[in-house]
C-alpha cells in the first residue's frame, strides 16, 4: 500500500462505524465513509467535540451540522497549499491519499533530465496539477466543471503557481482528447482521477467501468513517443489494483514498454496504528 503519511495539516485520527474522525488544519470533521464497516471505542474527544459532522439523509444527500466552522480554509502539504470548502456531497476539494501519488510525480518530473508537459483529467481542485507545476513542468488542466476549475486556480495561486505554464480547460475529457490528437498536440505525461459517474459541460454521459478502457487507449494517442510517466487512480469498488493494472499494461505497456505497479492508496489511523484503504493508483513509467 502507499501510504500518504507525510501530513501535518491532515489527519485522520480515528474511524469507527463508517465514519472518519479528521483534523483538517485546526478544524475537527466527522465524515461518512463505507469502507468503515468495523467499530472502534471512540475514545477521542473529537468525536463529541467536532466542529462539523456530515450526516446522510434517508431521501438522498445529505447535510453538514456546524457547531464553529468556517466556509473555508487552507490547508499545507509542504510548499502547497491548498483552499478547503466542505461541500454537500461529504468532500472538502482535496483527497488528501493522492498526496503520495504528489510525491511520486514531483519526482518524476524533476529527475526527467528534460522539460516535462503533464496532461491532467478529471483535474478536479488541482491538487496533482499544483503538484506538477512545482516539480517544472507545463501542465494542461481538464475538468468539466467550471467551479471546479476556478478551485484549482486558486490553490495554484496560493501555492505560488499560478504564473507558470498552465492551461485550465473546461470541457469533456474524452472530447478534449480527440481534438489534442487531431490538433498534434502530445505530451510527455499523463494522469487521472475519473469519477464512477460523470455528465460532461454538454451533457456527456461517463461511466467509469463502461468508459475507462477506451479512454485509455485514446491516451495513448495523445502522447510522445517516449512517454515519462502515466497514473490513473479510481475510487470505484470494483476497480482494483489489478484491474488498473491490467488496463494499463494492455494500453501502455503493449505500446511503450517501460514498467508498472499498482496498489492501495491508504491514510494513517493515528488512534489505531491502522491504515485505511482510500482506493487504489496504476503508475507506469518508461
Amino acid at each position: 500500500m502507499w501510504v500518504a503519511d507525510k501530513w501535518s495539516d491532515y489527519e485522520l485520527i480515528d474511524c469507527s462505524d463508517g465514519e472518519r474522525l479528521e483534523r483538517w488544519g485546526d478544524h475537527l470533521l466527522v465524515r461518512p465513509d463505507p469502507t468503515v464497516i468495523w467499530s472502534a471505542p471512540r475514545e477521542h474527544p473529537g468525536w463529541r467535540e467536532h466542529a462539523a459532522r456530515y450526516e446522510r439523509s434517508p431521501a438522498g444527500g445529505g447535510r453538514w451540522r456546524r457547531r464553529n466552522l468556517p466556509d473555508n480554509w487552507k490547508i499545507s502539504y509542504g510548499d502547497l497549499k491548498f483552499n478547503i470548502r466542505p461541500t454537500n456531497f461529504k468532500h472538502t476539494g482535496l483527497f488528501p491519499e493522492q498526496a503520495s501519488n504528489w510525491d511520486y510525480l514531483t519526482r518524476a518530473i524533476r529527475n526527467a533530465g528534460r522539460p516535462v508537459s503533464v496532461l491532467n483529467m478529471f483535474a478536479y481542485t488541482g491538487a496533482a496539477t499544483v503538484a506538477a507545476a512545482a516539480a517544472g513542468a507545463s501542465v494542461c488542466h481538464v475538468d468539466a466543471a467550471r467551479g471546479m476549475v476556478a478551485w484549482a486556480r486558486e490553490n495554484a495561486r496560493d501555492s505560488r503557481v499560478g504564473d507558470r505554464p498552465v492551461r485550465w480547460i473546461v470541457d469533456d475529457c474524452a472530447g478534449f482528447l480527440k481534438r489534442e490528437i487531431r490538433r498534434g498536440h502530445r505530451y510527455d505525461a499523463l494522469m487521472m482521477d475519473p469519477p464512477s459517474y460523470g455528465r460532461g459541460p454538454s451533457g456527456e454521459r461517463w461511466k467509469l467501468e463502461d468508459d475507462l478502457f477506451g479512454l485509455a487507449g485514446i491516451c495513448a494517442d495523445v502522447l510522445c513517443d517516449a512517454p515519462l510517466f502515466v497514473m490513473i487512480s479510481s475510487y470505484t469498488a470494483g476497480l482494483s489494483p489489478a484491474v488498473l493494472s491490467y488496463i494499463v499494461g494492455r494500453v501502455f505497456t503493449e505500446r511503450f514498454g517501460g514498467r508498472s505497479g499498482a496498489d492501495e492508496l491508504g491514510l494513517p489511523v493515528t488512534d489505531s496504528g491502522l491504515v485505511l484503504p482510500c482506493g487504489a493508483t496504476c503508475r507506469w513509467s518508461n
